[in-house]
């Protein structure tokens, strides 16, 4: 079993990157504890944990902040617990070495679109279809790294909202909440700047992965022993990066989420092919 200390270190860590990125913390932990040799049925069902604790502790303050998109978070909501669900159920009966490849595949798509908008600090989409305007997404926040206030207009409801199914069949089915993909359906489909983009994945988070965790405890994996240092480190790391994420600027937001992106993409091909091979 892994040392409690170190858990309460990695946790932290995750939590921390989780809640400036709008990952969550599982797509760090779940790479964390295979390598440790927990196997990755009970890393992904522990690292659920994980991800509750990251979006709780940094929810509240990105609320405050006006950070989190509320109205855009539970329409969003609806689709991804509904993919989270169903995608719990295919991790119980789907051979592990895919879901490494299942994990490198959609982190890559997600690696190419962000990469793509890094030359972009602001973006402030002044379009809307339709129904994204009946919703009313759209909202406005302080920037403190520009030092003013951002307004912003989503679009593309519909596709976001069908983009969300597929991102919630992924939080189900890989136990890290699906942030990455989130992420970029956020920027890349909706058009969120990326601080709304992040907050507002951390908000979602913590709801698809209860709701996916609820079939792994009925299964029996999850690890109280685990569990609970990975809460507790969780929680205080998100609690530090909600600290930092408003001064940080978009571009170094993007840099990070895409630098973990590259270190996950590679970590779920090695484990792949290892899994291939034995």
């Amino acid at each position: 079993m892994v040392n409690i200390l170190v858990i309460l270190l990695a946790s932290s860590f995750a939590g921390f990157l989780g809640a400036i990125t709008g990952l969550g913390g599982g797509s760090i932990m779940v790479p964390f504890l295979v390598a440790t040799g927990v196997p990755v049925k009970h890393a992904i069902a522990n690292s659920m944990i994980t991800i509750i604790a990251t979006s709780s502790g940094s929810a509240s303050a990105y609320v405050r902040e006006r950070l989190t998109n509320i109205k855009a978070a539970m329409y969003l909501e609806i689709f991804t617990v509904t993919g989270a669900i169903i995608g719990a159920y295919i991790a119980l009966f789907a051979p592990s070495r895919y879901l490494y490849f299942f994990f490198a595949v959609f982190l890559m798509s997600s690696f190419y679109g962000i990469r793509h908008e890094m030359g972009n600090e602001i973006l402030e989409n002044k379009v809307q279809d339709r129904f994204s305007k009946w919703l009313e997404l759209e909202g406005s926040y302080f920037d403190e790294s520009v030092g003013r206030e951002i307004k912003y207009k989503m679009t593309n409801a519909v596709l976001g909202g069908l983009g969300m199914i597929i991102a919630g069949l992924a939080a189900g089915m890989l136990g890290i909440g699906a942030g990455a993909f989130k992420v970029a359906i956020h920027e890349l489909v909706l058009k969120m700047p990326s601080k709304v983009s992040s907050s507002t994945s951390n908000f979602i988070i913590g709801m698809t992965a209860l709701a996916g965790s609820s079939v792994f405890i009925a299964s029996g994996f999850i690890n109280l022993s685990l569990a609970a240092p990975m809460a507790i480190g969780t929680t205080l790391g998100s609690l530090a990066g909600t600290r930092i994420l408003n001064k940080l600027s978009n571009r170094t937001v993007r840099l990070l989420f895409i630098v973990v992106l590259a270190y996950l993409i590679v970590q779920m091909i090695y484990k792949g092919v290892v899994s291939l091979a034995s």
